[in-house]
């Protein structure tokens, strides 16, 4: 198992062909562009945890009937950095180190000076975001990269301090009608002042050959973080077409001890805490007014990582989450517990909360005069609850739609309207998936997909031309496997059977990623985005 997370891949940097079993639908025309960890070690350095690894991009392209792959590492100036080096040199989230590991302690003093608010990593290994006509790679941090989709070379790096003041942004934007992007940061820049800033990019700022895509970069609302030295951690947001959905968690990220970690020698890992006791605070932003509305919405302490789907009905905002009740997930990436032997890792590394989807209904009409303990959610088709207290805010409780969920996507043409259903990866107790899902969160029917041996990535939606339902179209996975004797394969399902419809067996080294975009042949249906809001 351990190898699948700790080889070093190796690039294929031209077009090869797969070998297609089965028939392809003649309208899936386009490339899945996918990012993930694919390098783990740097001569005789070695990365600590499997998200700090170096970004290696890779694509499936699907040609009147044949698939294409090809994969090439990011050339940031992460991986410049290094292989010039020939060591690791530059610092990520689980992994901290040292230009110069014979540094006096005077240079380490000044070292530990310009590192208080630290320059954080480019290495974009998260998720694919497009911004105007433009694709870019990206991670948590305020570096992003300009790609060629189609040859995956690295074109320009990015820094969203030029367009505005945050230290950290998530991987997961939305898009609405219009092409317009949507995202969130934090500003931990002055101490003791973090806020969060959710910004908008139009679409109209797409002329990247003359000017820089994000110019017309447009702040939606900025909120302070409720607690000055500890912000909030988050990987994604919700959104429907009028409100903006963000979970302020009591995961947060302790400023004082990352502005020392350089110093002590810490990672920025160690500077996270999940605090059990607080609880959480929902907040709903109203884009038309560009502010928080007036109701104050709690929850039990949680952790969440992606976003499903949010929508708007009869005076509601739903939406649904996967969440976790601690904080357990990370530490299962760290490579020396996948080091392990499988009979081991099972036996010490169960994650002590599963994921579980859960949808949270918020009414958006507190009656002033309501009674204290009333719940105020009026829809008949959900358990979920919001009950008013003493302070007037209103304590909400999910409803559960099931267990072992992550990497949750939709058909985006549903995202921010009343959907059904959702396609993710079945990952229980471990944080590993071994089957592919789809829920229909009415019914709460599962179907599945699994084979012996093999680990599927992130499941994508892709539409059929002139869709009628919700389902029509296929579902698109990165397979590998453990079996050195299987290579490799793209799983295409039919997305309302969940049956096989092909598969194409690609001869490459091929890794295990995070998340991705369908970008449709020029004159095909629109592309879907990801809706998921970890690594």
């Amino acid at each position: 198992m351990h190898t699948l997370f700790k080889k070093n891949i190796t690039e294929t940097s031209e077009p090869v062909k797969a070998r297609v079993k089965g028939s392809l639908p003649a309208w899936l025309q386009g490339t899945l562009l996918r990012n993930g960890p694919g390098l783990f070690s740097v001569g005789e350095t070695s990365y600590n945890h499997w998200f700090d690894g170096m970004a290696l991009l890779h694509s499936f392209t699907f040609k009147e009937g044949d698939v294409y792959y090809r994969s090439k590492y990011l050339r940031s100036d992460t991986y410049n950095k290094n292989t010039r080096a020939n060591r690791i040199v530059v610092s990520e989230f689980g992994t901290m180190a040292y230009p110069d590991p014979c540094q006096s302690i005077f240079t380490k003093v000044f070292s530990y000076m310009s590192h208080t608010i630290p320059d954080f990593t480019d290495n974009c290994l998260i998720n694919i975001i497009k911004y105007g006509k433009d694709y870019y790679t990206s991670t948590e941090t305020n570096y992003f990269h300009k790609i060629d989709p189609n040859t995956l070379e690295t074109l320009q790096k990015v820094d969203y301090r030029k367009y505005i003041a945050v230290n950290l942004a998530t991987s997961h934007p939305h898009y609405d009608q219009e092409g317009n992007t949507y995202n969130m940061g934090t500003s931990i820049i002055e101490m003791g002042k973090p806020k969060y800033t959710i910004f908008k990019v139009p679409s109209a700022a797409e002329d990247s050959a003359k000017k820089p895509c994000l110019k017309n970069l447009e702040v939606v609302c900025s909120i302070p973080c409720r607690s000055c030295l500890t912000p909030s951690y988050y990987h994604s947001f919700g959104m429907t077409e009028n409100y903006i959905i963000f979970i302020e968690q009591p995961f947060k990220l302790d400023i004082l001890k990352l502005a020392t970690a350089y110093y002590r020698g810490v990672n920025w890992a160690s500077c996270l805490k999940f605090d059990a006791d607080d609880n959480t605070l929902i907040h709903l932003i109203d884009k038309r007014t560009q502010r928080p509305v007036a109701t104050k919405f709690y929850t039990d302490a949680l952790v969440v990582y992606h976003h499903v789907n949010a929508y708007e009905e009869d005076g509601h905002v739903v939406f649904d989450i996967i969440a976790y009740k601690d904080s357990s997930l990370y530490d299962m990436f760290y490579l020396a517990n996948l080091q392990q032997s499988p009979e081991r890792f099972e036996a010490e590394n169960c994650l002590s909360s599963a994921p579980v989807c859960k949808r949270y209904v918020l009414p958006l009409h507190s009656a002033k005069d309501a009674e204290i303990g009333k719940n105020m959610v009026k829809l008949e088709s959900t358990t979920a609850t919001a009950v008013k207290n003493k302070e007037g805010s209103l304590c909400c409780q999910p409803e559960i739609h099931c267990e072992g969920m992550e990497l949750p996507r939709i058909n985006y043409n549903y995202n921010g309207k009343k959907y059904r259903y959702v396609y993710a990866c079945r990952v229980e107790w471990r944080p590993f998936p071994t089957k592919i899902g789809k829920l229909d969160v009415t019914t709460k029917q599962m179907l599945e997909w699994q084979e012996d041996d093999c680990w599927p990535a992130e499941p994508v939606f892709v539409p059929a031309p002139n869709a009628v339902e919700e389902d029509d179209g296929v579902i698109l996975s990165s397979i590998v496997s453990t079996n050195p004797n299987k290579s490799p394969f793209m799983l295409i399902l039919d997305a309302k059977t969940f049956k096989e419809v092909a598969r194409a067996t690609i001869d490459a080294d091929i890794h295990l990623d995070l998340h991705g975009y369908f970008i449709p042949q020029q004159g095909q249906h629109p592309p879907q985005e990801d809706t998921s809001v970890a690594r």
